[in-house]
């Protein structure tokens, strides 16, 4: 299950869910609240930037590193790679 933390007004935001959503994969997408902040420190005490991406409990990154993850398997999939 992939999470995706956002806010709002946050063009990378709406890029990663964009690019997860023509994958076609299910995540959840933890918008900013009260909880937001204190459980996003806890899986990334240094994050400094939207969004960040989870695939289960690993940290992909924001979404140049999410990207990059996402073409990679592309190409693997079709027996190439980077």
């Amino acid at each position: 299950m992939w999470t995706v933390y956002t806010k709002n007004n946050c063009v990378y935001c709406d890029k990663a869910k964009h690019a997860l959503k023509g994958q076609q994969v299910e995540f959840k997408n933890v918008e900013e609240n009260q909880e937001f902040f204190s459980e996003l420190l806890s899986r990334v005490p240094n994050a400094r930037s939207m969004p960040q991406v989870f695939r289960g409990d690993d940290h992909i990154g924001g979404y140049n590193e999410l990207q990059l993850l996402l073409d990679k398997e592309q190409l693997e999939a079709f027996g190439l790679s980077l």
